[in-house]
């Protein structure tokens, strides 16, 4: 549980959330940085080739989201350890939100992320479109905390997903068809 136990706890909810948020924003920002770095290795490759490349790998995501195709995704099975968020809550919530945000540490579930990571790392854009991207990849991981705080409602979880399967198939048909409209 991320959030403290209630208005009783020495560290209150806003608090913890303005840390995991800090965390996973740093976290996203420096997986980006690397992606950058790296998309380096990809700028002698002939425009058309990156442009069919990152076309293919967002056609190859959304099957995988539709199911036609099982592709497993990169993930580390590890748990972050429990106390990590019970000795030092500040500490533990900021390394937790850096450890998600990074999306190296624990499991993304969709294939979307990866799909745009791929896609920064073989258009080699400029480091601000990139890091930028990181910043709005751990800024959308808080949003799930954010609004879990604010709406303070028990059955959020049960919403979430039962909608959750059409946002990820929406999501994973919009990718191609935009990666193919700003490409092509």
């Amino acid at each position: 549980m991320l959030f403290s136990p209630g208005w009783r706890a020495p560290v209150r909810q806003g608090e913890v959330l303005a840390v995991f948020t800090l965390g996973l924003l740093a976290g996203g920002t420096l997986s980006a940085a690397v992606i950058w770095l790296l998309s380096g290795l990809a700028a002698p490759l002939p425009p058309s080739a990156r442009t069919v490349a990152i076309v293919g790998v967002a056609v190859l995501g959304a099957a995988r989201e539709l199911g036609m195709i099982r592709v497993p995704l990169p993930q580390n099975a590890r748990q972050i350890p429990p106390e990590v968020l019970q000795t030092r809550l500040r500490r533990g919530s900021l390394r937790f939100g850096f450890e998600l945000g990074t999306g190296v540490r624990t499991y993304v579930s969709a294939g979307s992320p990866y799909v745009l990571a791929l896609a920064l790392l073989l258009s080699h854009q400029g480091p601000a479109a990139t890091l930028g991207t990181g910043t709005a990849f751990g800024a959308g991981r808080a949003l799930s905390a954010v609004l879990a705080y604010l709406a303070r409602d028990a059955h959020r979880g049960t919403v979430l997903a039962v909608r959750m399967p059409a946002v990820r198939t929406t999501a994973a048909l919009a990718i191609p068809a935009a990666f193919a409209l700003l490409l092509l």
